[in-house]
């Protein structure tokens, strides 16, 4: 694969708005070079009938079945709550009714 030329590379921190000094598009320029290397180097052995994956290991959700138990009354709920009405908590409002 080519590398990148000085222009090439100026004109990419152009494109990304930064100033760079010669030093800088020198250095990187090679850093590219080595990065487009490396994707030059996974396309090679990307396969065709190879899905796509998210993750490079698969991902199992751990869960535990649902079980009804028994929970807590409603007057018990209630019990510590500053305000009530009803059979619910009583909060201040916080939207305008429109």
């Amino acid at each position: 694969m080519p590398s990148l030329s000085s222009g090439e590379v100026a004109h990419l921190a152009s494109l990304s708005r930064l100033e760079l000094t010669p030093d800088e598009l020198a250095r990187y320029g090679a850093q590219l070079d080595v990065i487009l290397g490396a994707v030059a180097r996974v396309a090679e052995v990307a396969a065709d009938d190879v899905p796509p994956t998210t993750h490079a290991v698969p991902v199992v959700n751990v869960t535990r079945p649902d079980v009804v138990r028994p929970s807590l009354s409603v007057e018990a709920a209630l019990s510590g709550a500053p305000a009530t009405e009803g059979n619910r908590f009583r909060v201040p409002r916080i939207l305008d009714e429109e």
